[in-house]
């Protein structure tokens, strides 16, 4: 999930009050009237006074923000890379089963080993659902964590075989927590699942 804030934005000859977002590949404002700005379109993001103006194909948008202007311009100008959003460190016990992004293994692999079993005392556990079906694998793969370890959760999006509402109910009937929302890459989303902290 990104940074979100109420705030007044300016777009042309128009200016609202409404609700900021920035997406892990999108800013998305809703007023008055409504932008939706793919950040591999921006060609220009200055902040300033509390104000952050965006350049895009469209036209300019000058966003006001206060002091969260210049963390939003530096999040758009070095946005991280998915494994830092995933929290993956070097020399973590790392597991992977049925997620076959190339670019994902490929980084994931430059950083530390892992399996493609679930074995015990987990850091990570990164588990592909495509239906409701899969997700019944969830409290078995539960038990494999670490007491501080996550469970990821990567899905499809905008899928009816598959919705958020459906990863939140599984995670949460095998009694974990859902604590994060990452864009994995353009075709998915991973949630992030942890054990309460009473439970561990």
């Amino acid at each position: 999930m990104g940074a979100e804030l109420e705030c007044r934005v300016k777009f042309g000859s128009k200016s609202s009050a409404g609700r900021a977002l920035l997406e892990t590949n999108e800013i998305v404002f809703r007023g008055d009237f409504r932008l939706k700005i793919p950040l591999k379109h921006i060609s220009s993001v200055k902040a300033a006074n509390g104000n952050l103006s965006v350049k895009f194909p469209e036209g300019e948008a000058v966003f006001s923000l206060g002091p969260a202007a210049e963390k939003w311009a530096d999040k758009i100008l070095h946005p991280k890379s998915v494994i830092e959003k995933l929290g993956v460190k070097s020399g973590q016990k790392i597991a992977v089963l049925g997620v076959e992004d190339k670019s994902f293994l490929g980084d994931l692999s430059a950083i530390t080993k892992f399996s493609s079993s679930a074995e015990r005392n987990c850091d990570a556990i990164f588990f592909g659902a495509d239906a409701v079906a899969d997700l019944k694998k969830i409290p078995a793969l539960s038990r494999s964590l670490a007491s501080a370890g996550a469970l990821w959760i990567v899905y499809p999006k905008g899928l009816k075989d598959i919705r958020e509402i459906d990863v939140i109910a599984a995670g949460r009937a095998a009694k974990l927590k859902d604590v994060k929302v990452v864009g994995f890459s353009p075709t998915h989303t991973a949630l992030k699942f942890v054990m309460p902290l009473a439970d561990r």
